[in-house]
């Protein structure tokens, strides 16, 4: 059976859980009235702005996170963003942190010219490239750089430090890994107690 033009769009999708941008789609050889011509058809859905969805590719656990990575990357964004705080934790299972939003870090330089969707929290900070790592094909903060994210943002500890337990649990970090980022967690809550 002959291949169709939309045929060769859903083999894109299906390598992101049947998302693309509309960027992926142009440097496929789509145009943009293409797009605008399948969505109206119910062939394709427009889930956020420069991101679509194949409707009858399965969602999986990690669909609304590669959906916030590729909006973030749409429209020439910046390439360097990655899951982070609440939302690694999830991603690695290593807590019973269960974020109402989805936590996206993006390059401090980074002006997002178009509104986040709802269930996207942006972060910016500039990230090293050992401070982030790939899990299912997804960019996440590595448990460390996550630990002092959520440090710095002011979230439980309780959840911080059950996170550095499973994480060596899991063999995300070596033991003496783990022992430094229980010390800073507690330089962290010394900190707090002198002021």
């Amino acid at each position: 059976m002959p291949r169709t033009r939309y045929d060769e769009l859903v083999t894109l999708a299906e390598e992101h859980d049947g998302l693309f941008t509309s960027e992926q789609a142009r440097d496929a050889g789509f145009t943009d009235s293409v797009l605008v011509r399948l969505a109206q058809r119910g062939r394709i859905e427009r889930t956020a702005r420069g991101v679509y969805r194949i409707p009858y590719v399965p969602l999986n656990r990690f669909s609304q996170y590669r959906e916030a990575v590729l909006w973030a990357r749409a429209h020439r964004g910046p390439n360097a963003v990655a899951l982070s705080h609440e939302t690694a934790l999830l991603i690695y299972g290593i807590s019973d942190a269960n974020p109402e939003s989805v936590h996206l870090t993006v390059p401090g330089a980074t002006r997002l010219r178009r509104e986040s969707p709802g269930a996207v929290h942006v972060h910016q900070a500039d990230l090293a490239p050992d401070e982030v790592t790939v899990v299912e094909g997804l960019p996440v903060t590595t448990v460390a750089r996550t630990v002092i994210d959520l440090l710095h943002a002011g979230s439980r500890i309780d959840i911080v430090k059950q996170a550095i337990t499973g994480a060596r649990k899991e063999g995300l970090v070596s033991s003496a890994e783990a022992q430094r980022l229980r010390g800073r967690v507690q330089q962290h809550l010394n900190t707090l107690r002198a002021s």
